[in-house]
């Protein structure tokens, strides 16, 4: 059975070949290692990551900017690029130490800047807070699950279908006052609609259990 206590000779490794003289379990801190005059290195090893041993790495912080968390190489390439993310933004290091082979590889370094800013992001972010009417999931989410701006404009298209019949999309556009009412309605994405001809859409069964769920909400 794999211990936390089995990366440290790895880790130990990786930093004397840096020139670092290197202890274990030094006061509260799991590795410390000293080179010169340099502020020391602190390590926290974990068999995986967790909010604990960020927690820990963080309090770190208050002895030295140059802390590190070293865990044992995850399988998920995902999963380690979104906790070596957390962790630059947290100003952390992170170390990946693949234990059959003992090799460690310094994913980031400690200071390092957090993630960029993505205009694109927030613009698609803004874009969806403005979508929204209202506040439909204060308190978290409703009693069917997280309403949409997209959902909210469904609902929209089959509430007017379920009042005036089968009509063009055109008209549920203006009346109903959704932009993309046509392109929600073709692409069906909740199976609420159905095409009587090009252009022209009515509520299914199903339209009209999900305009009983969302209609109050949305």
């Amino acid at each position: 059975m794999t211990r936390e206590a089995d990366l440290y000779p790895a880790v130990k490794r990786f930093l004397e070949r840096q020139g670092y003289t290197v202890k274990g379990e030094v006061g509260a801190a799991d590795v410390v290692a000293v080179r010169g005059d340099e502020p020391p290195v602190i390590v926290e090893l974990k068999l995986g990551f967790s909010l604990k041993l960020f927690h820990q790495a963080v309090a770190r912080l208050a002895m030295t900017d140059t802390v590190y968390v070293a865990v044992e190489r995850p399988k998920s390439a995902k999963a380690l690029k979104a906790n070596v993310a957390l962790a630059r933004a947290a100003g952390l290091g992170v170390l990946s130490v693949r234990l059959p082979q003992g090799t460690v590889e310094a994913m980031c370094d400690p200071g390092e800047a957090g993630p960029r800013k993505s205009k694109k992001k927030r613009a698609k972010l803004l874009r969806a807070f403005e979508r929204m009417r209202g506040d439909p999931n204060a308190g978290g989410a409703t009693r069917h699950g997280i309403v949409t701006g997209y959902r909210q404009d469904a609902v929209a298209c089959a509430r007017f279908l379920a009042v005036h019949g089968a009509s063009r999309g055109a008209k549920v556009s203006q009346w109903a006052e959704v932009k993309d009412a046509t392109r929600i309605m073709r692409d069906n994405h909740y199976g609420w609609f159905a095409r009587v001809e090009t252009g022209v859409y009515e509520l299914t069964s199903a339209g009209r259990k999900g305009l009983a769920d969302y209609g109050e909400d949305g």
